[in-house]
């Protein structure tokens, strides 16, 4: 995948180099294609088990469901941004209840390791800022049988 985006994003520079396009302006269509790129790591609308509303962008909006022995990890916000329009700070609310098996509702950002936000029956609340590159929000089950309200602003 990322052989894919680098050629792509050298096709698109070299061309853009030819035409005579300004160094923001490069610098704003290859943001575009990683952006784009970036959203191909989300669950699939149609493979959620929730029900999920975008907001501004694919880093914020809605998403609910319930569950029952679901064992899968969803990611529901995110991408892979270099410059976010909407600015580097996300605010998370979200509402976990955990009747059974389990379930992490997690951030992950680059290669570092996933960071959990909540993984027990409660509220979460916090914001968090994103550092450059890909960040996702996601949730992981296992045999894991509750609902989940999340909001990203």
């Amino acid at each position: 995948m990322k052989k894919i985006v680098l050629a792509l994003a050298l096709i698109l520079v070299g061309s853009f180099m030819l035409s005579g396009c300004s160094k923001d302006e490069i610098l704003d269509h290859y943001n575009n294609i990683i952006q784009s790129a970036g959203a191909i790591e989300l669950t699939g609308k149609l493979s959620l088990e929730g029900t999920k509303e975008k907001g501004i962008d694919d880093y914020t909006g809605t998403y609910t469901a319930d569950y029952e022995n679901f064992s899968d990890t969803e990611y529901l916000f995110g991408g892979t941004s270099i410059k976010r329009e909407a600015g580097k700070e996300l605010s998370i609310d979200c509402t976990l209840e955990v009747t059974e098996g389990t379930a992490k509702v997690f951030w992950t950002s680059g290669s570092d390791e996933a960071v959990t936000l909540i993984e027990t029956t409660g509220t979460y609340s916090d914001t968090i800022t994103l550092p450059d590159g890909g960040n996702y929000i996601g949730i992981a089950c296992e045999d894991f049988t509750g609902n989940i309200e999340l909001n990203i602003e």
